[in-house]
C-alpha cells in the first residue's frame, strides 16, 4: 500500500513539474521597438502599461528600429520584433521591400482613423506637424505666421535654420512661393515644380546658420540666441517651452505628418501585435498620449475626450488641420532618393 502510495505521488510530482513549463509560456507576450526618449516614454505610460493591465499581455521593448535592422531581421528568418513605429517615409520604404505586414480591415479596425492618415502597411498612431518656430527675445511683438514670413528676410530679419532633409522643406518651399496647398504636389511632380521649391531654398541659404539633423537642434538653437526662427516639429519646440525658453510657435500654416506602427513580416508574436493595433486607435486610448508628448490623435472623436488646456499644443484639431498640407508619403516614397540629391546640391 505504502508502495502504491508513494508511486502515485512520485506520478503526480512528475506530472506537475511537467506542467510548470507550459503554465510559463502560456504567458502572452510581444515585442516592441521605437526610438526611445519621451517619445517612447510617452507610448508606454499611454498605452502599453494600461494595455498590458486590461489584457495581461506583456510588452518587451526596444529601441531603434531603423529599416536596415528591420531587414536583416525578415532576410534573416530571425525576426525578434513584433510592432515597430516610423513616420510615413520608412514606412513607404519598408513596405516596399516587403518587411511589414498588410493591415487589413479584419485585422484592425479603423473606421474612427482620419481617412487621410490610413495606410495599408500601418495604423497610424499620432500626428505631429512642421511648424514655424520663432524666438520670442528676437520678436516680443508677434513673429513670422506663414511660411513665405519665414522666407522674408527684410520683414524678420535674421538666422534660420531648416533640416537637413527635403522632407517638409520642399512643402514649405512651395507654400512660401505662393503655391496652393491642394498643388504641392503636382507642381513637384514636374522638373519645373521641383526646380522652383530647389530656387527657393538656394534663395534663403545665405541665412541658413545650420542644417540640422536632430529634432532637439532647432529648439538648442533657439533658446541659444544662434537662430532667431526654425522649421521643426511642434512636439520639440512644446518641450522647449515647456522647459522655460523663449520659444513661440505659428500655426498659421503646417506640414503635417503621420506616426505609424507596423506589424513586422514574420513577426512571432502577430495575434498580440494585432490586438494592441487595435487598443492603441480606441479614441479613448488615442486620447491619452497628449498628456505626455504634443502630438494630436488619429482618431477625431478624441479630441473631445481631451483637457481643454492640452487641446491648444495639438496639431490634429480641427482648426489646425484646417490650415495643414498633409505630407504624401506615396509621393515620398517615389522621389525620395532623387530628391534629397537635389536638396543636398542646394544646401552645398
Amino acid at each position: 500500500m505504502t508502495r502504491m502510495r508513494n508511486k502515485m505521488l512520485g506520478m503526480l510530482t512528475v506530472m506537475v513539474a511537467a506542467a510548470l513549463p507550459l503554465s510559463a509560456t502560456a504567458a502572452e507576450e510581444m515585442t516592441f521597438a521605437s526610438w526611445g526618449g519621451a517619445y517612447q516614454d510617452g507610448i508606454r505610460a499611454a498605452w502599453m502599461k494600461p494595455f498590458t493591465q486590461e489584457t495581461g499581455i506583456q510588452i518587451t521593448e526596444d529601441t531603434n528600429p531603423v529599416i536596415a535592422r528591420i531587414k536583416a531581421m525578415v532576410d534573416t528568418h530571425q525576426v525578434q520584433w513584433d510592432v515597430v513605429t516610423a513616420g510615413g517615409a520608412s514606412l513607404m520604404q519598408g513596405a516596399q521591400s516587403g518587411l511589414f505586414e498588410k493591415i487589413t480591415p479584419a485585422m484592425v479596425d479603423e473606421s474612427n482613423v482620419l481617412p487621410a492618415a490610413r495606410n495599408d502597411y500601418g495604423v497610424p498612431s499620432e500626428i505631429f506637424s512642421t511648424v514655424i518656430g520663432y524666438s520670442t527675445k528676437a520678436f516680443p511683438n508677434g513673429g513670422p505666421k506663414t511660411f513665405a514670413d519665414f522666407w522674408d528676410v527684410k520683414k524678420f530679419p535674421g538666422k534660420r535654420t531648416l533640416p537637413d532633409k527635403p522632407d517638409t522643406v520642399l512643402e514649405a518651399a512651395l507654400l512660401a512661393d505662393g503655391v496652393a496647398p491642394a498643388d504641392i504636389y503636382k507642381t513637384l511632380d514636374t522638373k519645373a515644380g521641383m526646380d522652383r521649391a530647389l530656387n527657393k531654398i538656394r534663395q534663403i541659404k545665405p541665412y541658413v546658420a545650420m542644417w540640422w539633423s536632430s529634432g532637439a537642434q532647432p529648439v538648442q538653437a533657439l533658446g541659444s540666441g544662434e537662430v532667431v526662427m526654425a522649421l521643426g516639429w511642434n512636439g520639440r519646440f512644446q518641450a522647449g517651452i515647456d522647459s522655460g525658453l523663449p520659444i513661440a510657435m505659428s500655426w498659421s500654416q503646417s506640414v503635417a505628418q503621420v506616426g505609424y506602427f507596423m506589424i513586422v513580416k514574420g513577426a512571432p508574436d502577430k495575434a498580440q501585435a494585432i490586438k494592441f493595433l487595435n487598443y492603441i486607435i480606441r479614441p479613448e486610448v488615442q486620447a491619452r498620449f497628449s498628456k505626455y508628448v504634443a502630438y494630436g490623435p488619429v482618431t477625431p472623436k478624441s479630441i473631445p475626450l481631451i483637457d481643454k488646456s492640452l487641446q491648444g499644443r495639438l496639431p490634429s484639431t480641427p482648426d489646425r488641420l484646417a490650415n495643414a498640407v498633409f505630407m504624401n508619403i506615396n509621393w515620398w516614397a517615389a522621389h525620395s532618393l532623387a530628391a534629397g540629391e537635389a536638396y543636398n546640391t542646394a544646401m552645398q
